[in-house]
């Protein structure tokens, strides 16, 4: 019979680790309550600040329109919502870090705490890219391109899984040179390989651009243009990165392997120191 405090001796450390995953997700999911209900009375000024790209450059007068009963509530609710997800992605990010690191060793520690800062960075400068560089010209370019006698009304709610499409590309676009050092720095591939690799990586790009923006032109040209560049950029500082050091660098050299003939030759030491 199996004793019983053995048996809990053994699944109590996946209990602990079960425990610690429920604090940490109980964190990130407090610090997205507590941003959404920051955020929630201006869900409609935020709404509004997120279509001012579209709407400065509408015909005066013109208005969106809400097609679903319900959408004037849930369209500016769920901008806040993944607003808020956003904005605690620091949050989110370091309780996924502080629950995984007790398993690396210190030089994968010492690699990743500034990987998440500077990948937050990139996430959050992408939008920003998205927002102040991409709207204008993909909104102006719709525009300028309705038939005319056609009079354009977008529908908020479908305006709002437009934009929040964008802007999640571009945040995720712009991990590129994070992925690039990531990936020299682990020894998977060399600087020298990717440059040889340059052509295959621009049209890598475009159909990257293609899969994550809507289906025009303007739009997949200004997300390949960026991730190009991100990568030239990444390659650059790639080279710069020292690589990772051999894992059997600290282990003791092992001996030389004994020959047949040189046992042969102990055996018979032996017995002669034996015989005498």
């Amino acid at each position: 019979m199996t004793d019983s405090n053995s048996s809990s001796g053994v699944d109590m450390p996946f209990v602990q680790h079960l425990l610690e995953l429920r604090d940490r997700l109980l964190k990130m999911i407090l610090a997205v309550v507590l941003i959404l209900l920051v955020l929630m009375p201006f869900a409609t000024d935020l709404f509004a600040l997120l279509a001012n790209p579209l709407m400065a450059r509408m015909p005066e007068g013109t208005q969106m329109i809400a097609i679903d009963v319900a959408s004037p509530f849930f369209t500016p609710f769920k901008l806040t919502l993944v607003l808020a997800i956003f904005l605690a992605m620091p949050v989110i990010l370091y309780n996924l870090w502080a629950f995984i690191a007790p398993g690396l060793y210190q030089h994968e520690k010492k690699m990743i705490y500034p990987l998440l800062i500077s990948s937050t960075f990139l996430f959050y400068l992408g939008m920003v890219f998205a927002y102040y560089v991409v709207f204008p010209l993909v909104f102006g370019f719709m525009i300028n391109m309705t038939p005319e006698g056609v009079e354009m009304t977008t529908d908020i709610s479908r305006y709002l899984d437009f934009v929040l499409k964008l802007l999640f590309a571009f945040g995720v676009a712009f991990q590129v040179p994070i992925l690039t050092i990531v990936l020299v720095r682990m020894g998977v591939v060399t600087p020298a390989a990717l440059a040889d690799k340059r052509p295959h990586i621009i049209v890598a790009a475009f159909v990257v651009g293609m899969l994550m923006t809507p289906p025009d032109m303007i739009s997949q040209t200004l997300l390949a243009v960026p991730i190009w560049i991100l990568f030239e950029l990444g390659l650059f500082f790639s080279r710069r990165v020292p690589k990772k050091a051999p894992p059997d660098s600290d282990e003791k050299e092992m001996p030389p392997a004994i020959t047949k003939d040189e046992v042969e030759a102990e055996i018979a030491r032996i017995e002669d120191d034996s015989k005498k």
